[in-house]
């Protein structure tokens, strides 16, 4: 359950007067240079667009004429500062990897990277090789006869990564969290939601739906299957009925509701019909927990009733083809070009496949992230970037302390509760203590597709390892090079990798102004999580457990339902709007976030003025670059699938729905009635 920060920032240059309600601010040269002897505001001028004032709309005034001149690259859903940095990091990245798959003494881990990278350049080798990496696979599918065999075949799968109408993990256990766990949670389908199956009345969905089936069709045929067109509407229908019984975006976020403890004995009881021992034998769990958690019990009961309707070649044609589906990047042209027409042109617009290097780049990481993070940190991370992080996350966290005195919606036993929550926080940056061991990863340098399920097996030996274990409190759940933040509500912990310190995020030119806006908002955000309507319901020591009073629910409530309200008028595409129930706990954290970051500025100012750089104050200056941190541009195909599925708010709305609510935010730019980001102080929804 970590809550992960994906969206867009980035900073650079502004100059020009924007006090006023009427004023507007204006670009000139970016001319404040260090070497010049002069602070640099760290906000991007040729951006702006002067037309457009911060009080009608933050975001277009700092990036209207990035929007308005800016593509899209052709091989990419979305473009925006996350995404740029990202990219700019490849070239970095390809040199480590491959460098060690030139350096022959480099030792056996840099020999694992460069000759996984190897298996994924090969492409004459891949040609010739076909489909062949996957018949081991599909024959293992073809030989099951009888679905007293189907709980085999899906433990299977689920160790080598592939698509079932379950899923399994293993994680702390909510409600003790010195333990592992292993839980269980509804999967199975194709397509990014539920709603793609079930909203006949959504015109995109729909014709996203049929041709799905198009794609599945195809893509058995090519496998050998010569009733692809019949096959495929099987699929289809099968996986629509699942998709019925799946519980929406919004019941998941619940941890309550999803966490169901059952005895180990019990689970055919909760889940009757379906071989469970079976299962959980193949699996390697049968002697290592007395008890499981099932997420959505009613999926599980609805499922095995599925499974045992369908008929044994419907079931075996879904699994063939989400083999297919999981290994098609792997695999010859016709296969990847295919998967791609799909996924990435149908599903999020994307016109051209990434450069074949850069994917090759994504693959080795994915199966040596740590080897890849640990030469890159050597290579590219400043130790003393590190150091004044943490001093940013201190200001922060000295802020959150300060500011659950004065909140006026919690109790005083709850804020004493918060408080000890708050002291129990921990703050990893930029990459961890200890590296992870990839010594028992076989990695071949001419069998990319075996490389790929060993990977994927690898990973899922080393989670079930854990079981009986105590709580690897060192363990990171992303990589060095990772640009992203996240919060574990379980480990109660705010993670920052290396990648995201650094510009646009955090610019160690720039005065304090833009980096407390920037990454200042990053770091208040994710520590806000401890206390949105998810984060909140752990306590310091990361257990499922309700440490308010009851009026504190009510106020908070009352808050959190005027932020919904709020979220649910912003529309990114016609006919669509955001839902303000999913994205409700990044919206209080992007909220809560940048109040704080706000509040921590003003402290490491210790009382005295921020200086006017390029014509803005320094409040100004702070806001602007928490709006650079949206800068972002997404294809409409890829906006639904947003729009579905992300917690998240898009880009726009993530600038614009907090500063409505920020009185900072009104001083700083003299907001009064009548402008278009101007709330009524009554309807302001203010947090922290």
């Amino acid at each position: 359950m970590k809550r992960h920060l994906v969206s867009a920032l980035t900073l650079s240059l502004i100059a020009g007067l924007a006090g006023a309600a009427d004023s507007t601010t204006s670009a000139a040269p970016a001319s404040a240079q260090v070497a010049n002897g002069k602070l640099v505001s760290g906000i991007a001028v040729e951006y702006i667009d002067p037309a457009v004032r911060a009080q009608d709309d933050l975001f277009i005034h700092m990036n209207g004429k990035w929007l308005a001149t800016t593509e899209i690259p052709a091989d990419k859903a979305s473009w925006g500062s996350f995404a740029k940095l990202r990219d700019d990091i490849q070239p970095q990245l390809r040199a480590i990897i491959e460098g060690a798959a030139a350096n022959k003494a480099g030792g056996p881990e840099a020999q694992r990277i460069g000759d996984f990278y190897s298996s994924f350049m090969d492409e004459a080798k891949l040609e010739q090789l076909g489909l062949t990496p996957l018949n081991a696979e599909l024959a293992k599918i073809a030989a099951v006869s009888n679905k007293k065999q189907l709980p085999a075949l899906i433990s299977h799968l689920n160790k080598i990564g592939v698509t079932a109408p379950y899923g399994y993990g293993i994680h702390q256990d909510n409600k003790d969290s010195t333990k592992y766990v292993v839980d269980f949670g509804q999967d199975g389908l194709g397509l990014p939601d539920r709603d793609y199956y079930l909203k006949a009345d959504d015109q995109k969905m729909a014709d996203a739906l049929a041709k799905y089936e198009l794609h599945i069709a195809k893509m058995l045929t090519m496998a050998g299957d010569a009733h692809g067109a019949l096959t495929a509407h099987a699929i289809v229908a099968f996986e629509k009925e699942l998709a019925k019984i799946q519980w929406t975006k919004v019941e998941l976020r619940d941890p309550v509701k999803a966490y169901n403890k059952v005895d180990i004995a019990k689970l055919g009881k909760v889940a009757p019909g379906y071989d469970w021992n079976a299962y959980l034998a193949d699996a390697g769990i049968t002697g290592k927990v007395k008890y499981v958690i099932v997420g959505q019990p009613s999926y599980l009961k609805g499922m095995t009733a599925l499974l045992a309707k369908t008929d044994l070649d419907t079931l075996k044609s879904y699994f063939r083809w989400h083999l297919l589906r999981s290994g098609a990047p792997y695999l010859n042209k016709a296969y990847v070009d295919e998967n791609f027409a799909f996924y990435g042109t149908v599903l999020s617009g994307v016109t051209e496949q990434r450069p074949r290097w850069k994917r090759g780049v994504s693959v080795t990481e994915g199966a040596l992230g740590e080897a890849v993070g640990k030469i890159y940190v050597e290579q590219n991370f400043p130790a003393e970037r590190k150091a004044r992080m943490q001093t940013l996350v201190n200001n922060l966290l000295a802020s959150y302390k300060t500011s659950i005195d004065q909140l006026d919606w919690m109790s005083p036993v709850t804020k004493k509760q918060a408080q000890e929550k708050l002291a129990k926080f921990t703050t990893k940056i930029a990459y961890p203590n200890h590296w992870r061991d990839y010594s028992k990863l076989v990695v071949s340098k001419d069998d990319l597709v075996g490389n790929v399920i060993r990977s994927r097996e690898f990973e899922y030996n080393k989670e079930l390892a854990k079981l009986g274990k105590p709580i690897d409190r060192e363990e990171w759940g992303m990589t060095p090079q990772t640009v992203n933040a996240y919060y574990n509500p379980e480990m109660n912990e705010i993670v920052f990798p290396a990648s995201i310190l650094q510009a646009p995020f955090f610019n160690a030119d720039a005065d304090d102004a833009v980096n407390y806006g920037a990454i200042g908002g990053v770091i208040g955000h994710e520590i806000s999580h401890g206390f949105d309507d998810q984060g909140a319901q752990y306590d310091g020591d990361g257990n499922l457990r309700d440490w308010w009073t009851a009026a504190d629910h009510k106020n908070f409530a009352a808050k959190t339902k005027m932020l919904v309200e709020q979220y649910n008028q912003f529309s990114p595409l016609p006919g669509y709007h955001v839902n303000g129930e999913l994205t409700l706990g990044e919206n209080i954290a992007d909220n809560s976030g940048i109040a704080i970051a706000y509040k921590a500025y003003k402290l490491s100012l210790g009382g005295k003025e921020a200086p006017v750089i390029d014509g803005l104050t320094g409040d100004q200056r702070f806001y602007m670059g928490f709006a650079q941190v949206w800068r972002l541009k997404m294809r409409e195909a890829q906006q639904i699938v947003q729009i579905k599925t992300d917690p998240h708010s898009p880009g726009q709305f993530r600038a614009n729905g907090p500063m409505r609510n920020q009185p900072g935010f009104y001083d700083a730019f003299n907001v009064k009635p009548g402008d278009k980001m101007y709330l009524e102080p009554k309807d302001r929804v203010i947090m922290w």
